[in-house]
C-alpha cells in the first residue's frame, strides 16, 4: 500500500484513514458531552438551582469517567498497537483486563455515590438548597456507574480496531433516548417540581446506561470479533497484565491529577457564589462541545500513530503526528472563533440570573481562547505521546501546572485575595496557556516513537 503524507497532497492514504475514525469518534464524543448538557440544560428550563446542583452532582461522576478515561486508554493503546500486528486473541485478553479494573472501580463509585451523597455534595458547595438537590440526583444517577464503565471500555476496544462507527451508532440511539426520557420528566411529568424533576432525570439517564450496555453484549455476542470473558490465568495474561499496569498507570494518574485538579476549581466555584456555579455550568457545557471535534482527531490520530508503531513504520508515525498537529491548530481556532458566534444564541437559549448572564458573557471570551491551546495539548498529551507509551510525562507536566500553580493560585484568588469572578475563572483556565510550549518542545524530542507489543505469537 502507498503511503503518502506529503501536506501538499490532497488525497492521502493517512488523511482518508484519519477521516474515516475522527468522523465517527467526534460524533461519540459529542453525544457524550451531550449526555450530560441535556441533564443540566433540561433542568435549566425548571431553575437555576436545580441546573447548578446536577452540575455540581455531576463532578462526582466526572471524576469517574477521569478513571474510565484512564483505562480505555491504557485499553486503547495496546489493542492498536496489537491491531497494527492483528492479534485479535491478544486484543481479547487486553479486553477482559480492562473490564475487570473497571467494574472495581464502578462498584466502588456506586456505593460512595449511592451511601453518601450529602458528603460528596459538601466537598463543592455549602448552598443548601444545591446540596439538597444534588445528593437526590447523586443516590439515583449512581446506578448507571454499573453499565457505564464496562460500555466504555469496549468502546475504546472496538475504536483502536478502526471500529468507530459501531459505538457512534450505539451512543446515538442511547442519546436520542436519554433526551426523549428527559423531555418526559421535565415538561410532562414534573414541569414544577425541582426535586421530584432532578431524581427522574437521574433515572433516564440510568435507563439510557442500561440500554448501551445491552446494545454492546449483543453485538459482542453476535457479531463482534472479540467478546466479554473473564480473564485467563496463564504468563501470556501475566505479561500483558503487567503491560497494561504500565502503560495504564501514568495515563490513569494523568487524567485523576488534571481531573482532580478540574473538580478542585469546581469546588472552588462553588463556594464563591451560586450565580458564577451557574455561570460556569453553562460556559463548561459550551467550551467541552467546542472541542468535541478536536478530541475526535486525539483519539482517532491516536489510534493510527499506535498502529504504525506497532507495525514498525516509524517515519509514518511521525509524519502522522506532525499533520496532526496542524489540524489541531486549526480546529482549536475554529471552535474558539464558533464560541464567539454562537455566544448571542446562548444568551437567548439558558435562563440565569442578571448577575450570572454577566458572568457567562466573560467566561465566553476566556473559553474561546483556552479552546485553541486546549486542542493542540489535546492531540499531543491525549493522542501522540499515549499512542507511544510516553503517557508519564503528561502525569508530570500536569501535577506541576494544576496542583502546583493553578489551584494555588486560586484559592489565593477566591479566598485571599478575593478577585472578581472573571478574573478568578481567567486565572484558573490558564492550565492550557502553560502547558502549550512545553507539549511543543517534548514533541520535537520524539521521546513518543515506541513501539510497545510484544511477540505473543501464541495469543495470536
Amino acid at each position: 500500500m502507498q503511503h503518502d503524507l506529503q501536506l501538499g497532497d490532497p488525497n492521502t492514504h493517512f488523511r482518508r484513514e484519519l477521516i474515516r475514525l475522527v468522523i465517527p469518534i467526534a460524533l461519540q464524543n459529542l453525544i457524550t458531552a451531550l449526555v450530560v448538557t441535556a441533564d443540566v440544560i433540561m433542568l435549566g428550563f425548571v431553575s437555576q438551582s436545580a441546573m447548578s446542583a446536577v452540575s455540581l452532582a455531576g463532578q462526582v461522576t466526572f471524576i469517574l469517567t477521569l478513571f474510565y478515561m484512564g483505562l480505555a486508554t491504557g485499553a486503547g493503546i495496546l489493542t492498536a498497537q496489537y491491531w497494527g500486528k492483528k492479534y485479535l486473541k491478544t486484543i481479547q485478553r487486553v479486553l477482559s483486563i480492562a473490564c475487570m479494573f473497571s467494574m472495581y472501580i464502578s462498584i466502588f463509585f456506586f456505593l460512595l455515590s449511592l451511601l453518601f451523597p450529602d458528603m460528596l455534595m459538601r466537598c463543592f458547595t455549602n448552598d443548601e438548597t444545591l446540596i439538597q438537590y444534588g445528593s437526590g440526583f447523586l443516590q439515583f444517577i449512581s446506578f448507571s456507574y454499573l453499565a457505564m464503565g464496562i460500555s466504555q471500555i469496549y468502546f475504546s476496544v472496538i475504536r483502536s480496531m478502526e471500529n468507530a462507527k459501531l459505538s457512534a451508532w450505539i451512543s446515538s440511539v442511547c442519546l436520542i433516548l436519554n433526551i426523549i426520557f428527559n423531555l418526559i420528566c421535565v415538561f410532562v411529568l414534573f414541569p414544577d417540581m425541582p426535586e421530584k424533576a432532578i431524581k427522574a432525570v437521574a433515572l433516564a439517564t440510568v435507563a439510557a446506561r442500561f440500554i448501551e450496555l445491552g446494545c454492546c453484549v449483543v453485538h459482542s455476542v453476535t457479531r463482534g470479533s472479540i467478546k466479554f470473558r473473564l480473564p485467563l490465568r496463564d504468563g501470556i495474561q501475566r505479561n500483558l497484565l503487567k503491560d497494561f499496569l504500565k502503560y495504564t498507570m501514568p495515563v490513569q494518574g494523568n487524567y485523576i491529577v488534571w481531573g482532580g485538579a478540574l473538580a478542585a476549581t469546581a469546588a472552588i466555584i462553588g463556594h464563591v457564589s451560586a450565580d458564577m456555579v451557574a455561570a460556569n455550568s453553562v460556559a463548561s457545557v459550551v467550551k467541552n462541545l467546542a472541542i468535541v471535534l478536536c478530541g475526535g482527531i486525539a483519539s482517532g490520530g491516536s489510534v493510527l500513530v499506535g498502529k504504525y508503531l506497532g507495525n514498525g513504520e516509524t517515519q509514518m508515525a511521525i509524519r502522522a503526528g506532525n499533520k496532526l498537529n496542524i489540524y489541531a491548530l486549526v480546529f482549536g481556532i475554529l471552535a474558539g472563533v464558533s464560541i464567539l458566534i454562537l455566544k448571542p444564541l446562548l444568551f437567548e437559549v439558558v435562563n440565569l440570573s442578571s448577575t450570572a448572564y454577566g458572568y457567562l458573557n466573560g467566561m465566553l471570551y476566556i473559553c474561546a481562547y483556552y479552546c485553541v491551546a486546549k486542542s493542540i495539548n489535546a492531540i499531543t498529551f491525549a493522542g501522540i505521546f499515549c499512542a507511544g507509551g510516553d503517557a508519564k510525562f503528561g502525569f508530570w507536566c500536569d501535577t506541576i501546572v494544576m496542583w502546583g500553580i493553578i489551584l494555588p493560585l486560586g484559592l489565593l484568588g477566591a479566598f485571599v485575595w478575593h478577585l472578581p469572578p472573571i478574573l478568578l475563572f481567567a486565572v484558573i483556565s490558564l492550565d492550557e496557556i502553560i502547558k502549550l510550549p512545553v507539549a511543543i518542545i517534548r514533541y520535537r524530542q520524539y521521546k513518543w516513537v515506541n513501539n510497545i507489543t510484544r511477540d505473543l505469537t501464541a495469543a495470536r
